[in-house]
């Protein structure tokens, strides 16, 4: 269950903001049961900026809210090269599940399942290969390992590396 708005207010950019899930959860008390719902929310400004959160309540639209908020607050920025995909192959890891994220050449796209392409939009990633490596497919664990790759992005530097001995 994806959905995606855009928010425009004067004083901050546009935010694209994409529902990963929305789980229904339940306390039992001593009165009975207490239903909740849980949102897991990506934002990102379309451009380098990407955060996740998530957010609970009554409510799934108070829970959304909740998450939104919370996402807007821990942004990350994605180092891009020429604006439109990443500058080398990493490897996210949470949990049991490794996710795979490679460069891809221009005018491929993001070829990616719904979470990870929800995450490389919102970053604004336009050219993408990944891959979920391991058998699980926990939307939460799946964010929080592509953002670990995300994280483990380095400048590409303008020199080539050579291997070629000094003398």
């Amino acid at each position: 269950m994806e959905t995606e708005r855009q928010v425009h207010t004067a004083e901050q950019p546009a935010f694209i903001e994409r529902v990963i899930s929305i789980n229904r959860v339940t306390k039992v008390t001593k009165g009975g049961k207490n239903l909740a719902f849980s949102a897991l929310v990506v934002v990102g400004d379309g451009r380098d900026k990407v955060g996740y959160a998530m957010g609970k309540a009554n409510e799934v639209a108070s829970a959304i809210k909740k998450a939104i908020k919370k996402a807007r607050r821990e942004l990350i920025e994605v180092k891009k090269v020429e604006d439109r995909t990443i500058p080398h192959e990493t490897e996210g890891m949470y949990g049991s599940v490794r996710v795979m994220l490679k460069p891809a050449s221009k005018g491929t796209g993001v070829i990616a399942g719904a979470t990870v392409r929800a995450i490389c939009e919102c970053a604004g990633i336009n050219d993408i290969l990944t891959k979920i490596l391991r058998k699980s497919r926990n939307p939460i664990n799946v964010v929080k390992a592509t953002f670990n790759g995300l994280d483990q992005l380095k400048e590409k530097k303008d020199e080539p590396v050579s291997d070629s001995h000094s003398s």
